[in-house]
């Protein structure tokens, strides 16, 4: 991995995002039920999911692949993302400190609320309207436009979303769409033709064509969790293309175009696909839970190198080394010491901490697995009933704004006028909660969380959502009480 960022030398951009095309700068730093054991076959999540069909790769009389075919049946299933977000704007001040000090921004009003619109990708994947597409493409939208093929455009709600794994799934109401088919990227090799088909600068239903460059690619863009194993192929990407469908020849969804590694923000040579392998256990779990069901083995990894093998005397260099095993979790139940190496998980084997992640995030708290590897010059066979984060077996439901232990109500325009601001939602009542917890008392004026304007109990209610779907889950309030003060309180919805 060092050789290969010494060779990159470039920056991870997100692949989307706003009307001028600016992007996110990422710095290279270098998952069914039942007793048996599971398996990852998630396509009869979706009513209307085609089945698997075969379409046949043609080579034209020069010698070079032919993808018509391939093309025509992706080219139908991609769909166009408008997103639009709305931000409150800080307030206007009078350019005197004194004045503003003492009076606020009475009487130079506050600043009218500003828009800015994104655009990225989509795949259709039942005839119903479900659709996949990146999180980074339609985080914090106040309105998701869909746009089909034949030009179509429809609203899309927001079913749910994974910042983990940067995935997010959407839904139109429409029927007999036309649909993309899974295929199986466990199954792409190192040199195999793809298609990348998406809507980059607007550009609708475009494809490009390329080769797999590497598998299980991690390229340090995701927060702490990592879990990370792009699909890295050299088919050319562009801002727009986020979200957009990394196509097999035969014409089967095996990745969702996710970033790209450039130094200008537009294509030069590499681009990274969340394999279909994690992408649809994501959006299966999003539409059965509206949350992810996130199974861990509860170890703390490092990838094996010379080095690393000559430290701690370890006879083989495959496999990963395991560094530390927590407390009651799965992999500590099972016998797995600190010390041991992984070699394999159900049979497949795994020789990086990307490999591992991919394989252990393709399944459910309460699924049993089988773990392979070595302690010292023995072979050791474990098995395991994993765990989620929480160190149990349950499945969990999408939590909301009721865990906040809030009633809410919105300000008049005479409550407005006293505290002199222009929105704010008001704490009407509290029982056992998080804010009670906090020290939030009852008619608390919330003005801002995570530094977004509350207009109303819906705008409390779709922060919150957001919050808990991502990582961090942690919540900064600012607000004021009816005397004046001003007050701040930072909650971890994670406890």
């Amino acid at each position: 991995m060092k050789d290969f960022s010494k060779k990159l030398g470039a920056f991870f951009l997100m692949v989307a995002v706003s009307a001028g095309v600016s992007l996110a700068v990422f710095s290279y730093n270098e998952k069914k039920f039942g007793d048996n054991q599971a398996s990852n076959d998630y396509s009869s999540t979706f009513d209307g999911q085609v089945p698997y069909k075969n379409v046949s790769m043609t080579e034209v009389n020069a010698g070079h692949p032919d993808f018509t075919g391939a093309a025509e049946k992706a080219i139908n299933a991609v769909v166009h993302i408008k997103s639009t977000v709305t931000r409150q704007a800080a307030s206007r001040q009078s350019g005197d400190p004194f004045f503003d000090f003492f009076f606020g921004d009475r009487g130079f009003g506050q600043a009218p609320p500003q828009t800015k619109e994104g655009i990225g990708s989509g795949v259709i994947i039942s005839s119903d309207g479900y659709i996949i597409t990146n999180n980074h493409v339609i985080d914090d939208a106040d309105k998701i436009e869909v746009t089909l093929n034949d030009k179509r455009s429809f609203p899309a709600k927001l079913i749910g979303v994974d910042p983990v794994t940067d995935i997010a799934l959407i839904k139109i109401e429409a029927d007999n769409l036309a649909v993309m088919a899974f295929g199986d990227s466990d199954k792409l090799k190192v040199g195999e033709w793809v298609l990348a088909v998406g809507n980059p600068f607007n550009l609708m239903s475009t494809v490009t064509a390329g080769i797999v460059s590497a598998k299980a690619r991690s390229i340090g863009m995701n927060n702490k969790m990592g879990i990370e194993a792009f699909i890295q192929t050299d088919a050319a990407v562009n801002p727009g293309n986020s979200g957009g469908a990394l196509v097999n020849t035969n014409g089967e969804l095996v990745g969702i175009n996710t970033a790209i590694a450039s130094q200008t923000g537009s294509f030069t040579g590499y681009s990274f696909a969340v394999p279909i392998s994690i992408a649809s256990k994501v959006v299966s779990d999003l539409k059965q839970y509206g949350a992810v069901q996130r199974a861990v083995l509860g170890v703390m990894i490092r990838n094996i190198d010379a080095a690393l093998a000559k430290e701690k005397e370890l006879a083989v260099l495959e496999g990963i080394y395991v560094d530390s095993v927590n407390e009651r979790s799965a992999a500590m139940e099972a016998g797995i010491e600190s010390g041991d190496v992984i070699t394999e998980i159900n049979g497949v084997k795994v020789g990086s901490t990307a490999e591992l992640q991919e394989q252990v995030n393709r399944y459910r708290p309460g699924d049993k697995i089988v773990v392979k590897g070595y302690r010292g010059k023995n072979t050791k066979t474990f098995n395991l009933t994993l765990k989620n984060r929480q160190g149990t077996t349950e499945i969990t439901k999408e939590q909301g704004a009721e865990i906040l232990g809030a009633a809410f109500k919105e300000l008049t325009a005479e409550q407005k006028k006293q505290l002199g601001v222009s929105y704010g939602v008001q704490v009407s009542g509290l029982t056992k909660g998080k804010f009670q917890s906090a020290g939030i008392r009852k008619d608390f004026v919330i003005l801002k969380i995570n530094d977004q304007a509350v207009k109303s109990q819906a705008d409390v209610e779709s922060i919150t959502s957001k919050i808990l779907a991502s990582d961090e889950q942690a919540m900064f309030i600012a607000g004021v009480y009816p005397n004046g003060k001003m007050t701040y309180y930072a909650i971890d919805l994670s406890e």
